[in-house]
């Protein structure tokens, strides 16, 4: 009886780091608008700061002048002769009343004169503070507005390379606007998508052609080799050996097919249907179940609705590669797999976890690339050749999602696919 599969880790609650098999995360890894030291911001605290300073130098050259004019005038334009009767107008001065000496007077006047300067001089200050204050503030909103203004062709660069980031190359970004550094810098970029669109094109156009043309002389030594075996009057020998020539056919008529899929998978869909992962997986199960019996490998998981927007038979690859490899890299007797599906926010989620040998965790990155296998040697196996996680990649980032990696303690794997819905 085959051993109870632990609980599936729960999917972590970010998108992972941007190693090779999982898709470079976007959105949500970045932080809030408002903290982000951008060049937007930056420049408008360049601006701000820079008028606040030279607001700040106006206004202390101004109070300077003012206190340097007010003391010239300290002086008295007259004098004041002994037994003059006084009144005094003023709340800010002290009092003095009746008849006072001219030198009483003129040393009362001189303090009252220094006490309405200070005062005018701080009315000046509080005044132009105030003043200063509110510029400032106007003057950030409307360096955010400009620096806004004047970055716009840059913020349209980032997006069109983002756009790009996710495997669409038709994108451009046709600035229009004068002949600047800006519009210098989004025509360069323009040409190197032309050319990085020429070239994948081209590779892709090859691994086709070449694929589509391997085909028809595949099928016909499979169909010489299969027309010998079916004699009667063959020799064991001969049969011994178109058996190994027809494995070796099959093996290369595998490779030519994953390497046809992996050149349809690597642009972006844009035919999209409406797929239930579910359905999806619970296909890729039943071809595999035989499979799975022969070698002892029990099939659990639950399955549960998950639909999404993409091409049907590119997920069914999708699952079919990860449920076959889970079955083929098992421990065999008492060995299980689980296959399951569930919605997740903004995306749908397959997840196979198997029992196995042991993986490390800087072998991951290996397992994806096309040939390859663990400890990065070249495949040379009767368990596939060498594409399935590759095509498994492509075909989730074309659909816009992500695959994650991650070995289990015991042995085996846990592998995730995101689909967006």
């Amino acid at each position: 009886m085959a051993a109870a599969p632990p609980p599936v880790p729960p999917l972590p609650g970010h998108r992972p780091a941007p190693p090779r098999p999982s898709r470079p995360p976007q959105e949500a890894e970045r932080r809030a608008g408002w903290l982000r030291p951008t060049i937007r911001i930056r420049l408008t605290l360049l601006y701000g700061g820079m008028f606040l300073i030279a607001g700040i130098l106006l206004l202390s050259i101004i109070y300077l002048l003012a206190a340097q004019a007010l003391n010239r005038g300290n002086d008295m334009p007259y004098d004041i002769s002994d037994g003059a009767q006084v009144r005094i107008t003023s709340d800010t001065c002290a009092e003095i009343s009746g008849v006072v000496s001219g030198d009483v007077f003129m040393k009362w006047a001189q303090e009252c004169q220094g006490i309405q300067r200070d005062i005018a001089l701080d009315q000046l200050l509080r005044s132009s503070l105030l003043t200063l204050l509110g510029l400032a503030v106007a003057a950030f909103a409307f360096g955010y507005v400009i620096a806004g203004r004047v970055l716009a062709p840059l913020g349209r660069i980032t997006r069109t390379a983002r756009q790009v980031a996710g495997s669409d190359l038709h994108r451009r970004i046709e600035l229009d606007g004068p002949d600047d550094e800006l519009k210098e810098l989004a025509d360069t970029f323009d040409e190197m998508l032309d050319r990085l669109e020429r070239a994948f094109t081209s590779q892709q156009r090859f691994v086709a052609n070449a694929s589509h043309e391997l085909r028809t002389p595949l099928a016909i030594n499979r169909t010489l080799l299969e027309v010998q075996l079916s004699d009667p009057a063959a020799s064991p020998e001969l049969v011994q050996l178109g058996n190994t020539l027809l494995a070796t056919n099959e093996r290369s008529e595998q490779l030519v097919e994953g390497l046809l899929l992996l050149a349809r998978s690597e642009n972006e869909l844009v035919d999209r249907k409406p797929v239930d992962l579910a359905e999806v997986a619970a296909q890729a199960v039943e071809q595999v179940r035989g499979e799975a019996a022969e070698r002892g490998v029990a099939l659990h998981g639950t399955r549960e609705p998950a639909r999404v927007q993409g091409n049907g038979v590119l997920l069914e690859r999708i699952a079919l590669n990860l449920v076959q490899n889970a079955v083929r890299y098992n421990t065999g007797r008492d060995g299980w797999v689980r296959v399951e599906t569930r919605a997740g926010p903004g995306h749908a989620l397959l997840v196979v976890e198997n029992t196995g040998p042991v993986v490390p965790a800087y072998e991951i990155d290996n397992m994806f690339e096309p040939f390859r296998r663990l400890r990065t040697q070249r495949t040379r196996s009767d368990k596939g050749v060498g594409l399935g996680l590759s095509i498994v990649r492509s075909v989730a980032r074309a659909h816009g999602g992500y695959v994650v990696a991650e070995p289990r303690e015991s042995g085996g794997l846990v592998m995730r696919v995101a689909i967006p819905v």
